[in-house]
């Protein structure tokens, strides 16, 4: 079965390319009360303004930032796991996005987008965590929104071997525009594409176009079971399990503390979830999971040991506070 996820074209140089938004994470403890006061959905995404941002961080203590955003995130846990990997996302020339940049080098992520110096300033995401170790996010999008064509080289797209897309960038024509070239050209260079639905609010927003997209262009989708109930609009997972198996060539969706389904055409496996210690943080875990498991696809393991490698990345992120291993990965893995 994972024969036909080997990559025949070792020689091109990078394992993968990840397009996406560009955010400074801010990582906050709250209680639930706050969430109330401010009018907030407990583990929603919210888009903000530079007003609404500064608002809520005078209101409650900053606990770290980290270079995140959905895509970045899995992106620097396949660096930090020894892939030769990139990331492709729009900053400005301020002091989010000089953070950023430092940031994400750290891990040994190639990035090399020229900061630019006009327009929205860098995009951050205010993160509050509640006592459950449930996250609700509030994005203030930025520089991100005006990511567009002239911030790809294109021509790098052709030297790897996946190329990784996350569905946040939909939300803005300029981004989409580029997102569909960068998918054009890893078509026709062999490059096999992944797409993250990132959230299902913005599966609700663009349903149509993504499943248009899927048939297109991609080969391999990531998502959580609310997402993928959001895609084929249904209430239980069992009910379109046939819908996922002609999706895509393979349909990776994580179920939480219940582990995760790889669904490769007619083909299930059930995933355990692997976590040893309490969770304190759940953001972020979809990202590292999709990193761990497409560590695998480039090591050429089944789609079995692809998952388990996830759900091992999956579940120490989520014993920790924010989207960065304190954990040597590798280690762990072993």
């Amino acid at each position: 079965m994972n024969e036909s996820y080997r990559h025949l074209e070792q020689n091109k140089k990078l394992d993968l390319i990840g397009l996406g938004n560009a955010i400074v994470d801010i990582i906050v403890n709250i209680e639930d009360e706050f969430l109330e006061i401010n009018n907030l959905e407990k583990g929603s995404m919210n888009l903000i303004n530079s007003d609404e941002s500064q608002r809520l961080l005078e209101n409650c203590k900053v606990i770290k930032q980290i270079s995140g955003g959905s895509s970045a995130n899995t992106v620097v846990c396949l660096a930090e796991l020894g892939n030769d990997v990139q990331f492709i996302g729009r900053v400005k020339n301020d002091q989010f996005g000089n953070f950023f940049s430092s940031d994400i080098k750290k891990s040994k992520t190639i990035f090399n987008t020229p900061p630019t110096n006009e327009g929205a300033s860098t995009a951050h995401s205010i993160i509050l965590i509640t006592p459950d170790a449930q996250r609700t996010m509030c994005t203030y999008l930025g520089a991100s929104i005006e990511f567009e064509s002239k911030d790809i080289d294109f021509s790098v797209l052709k030297e790897s071997k996946y190329l990784y897309l996350e569905g946040y960038l939909w939300d803005s024509k300029l981004a989409k525009n580029a997102f569909l070239k960068a998918a054009q050209i890893a078509k026709q260079s062999n490059t096999k594409i992944i797409l993250s639905l990132s959230d299902s609010f913005c599966v609700d927003r663009h349903r149509k176009s993504f499943l248009k997209l899927i048939d297109e262009y991609v080969d391999i989708v990531f998502c959580n079971e609310s997402e993928v109930l959001s895609l084929f609009q249904k209430d239980k997972l069992a009910n379109f399990q046939k819908d996922l198996s002609s999706l895509c060539e393979l349909v990776v969706v994580t179920l939480g503390n219940k582990g995760s389904l790889v669904v490769n055409n007619d083909y299930i496996e059930v995933i355990k979830s692997i976590t040893k210690e309490k969770v304190i943080d759940t953001t972020g875990a979809g990202d590292i999971y999709a990193g761990g498991f497409i560590h695998g696809l480039i090591n050429n393991y089944s789609l079995k040991k692809c998952g388990e490698i996830g759900s091992i990345c999956a579940g120490q992120i989520i014993t920790q506070i924010g989207s960065r291993s304190n954990t040597d990965l590798s280690e762990l893995i072993r």
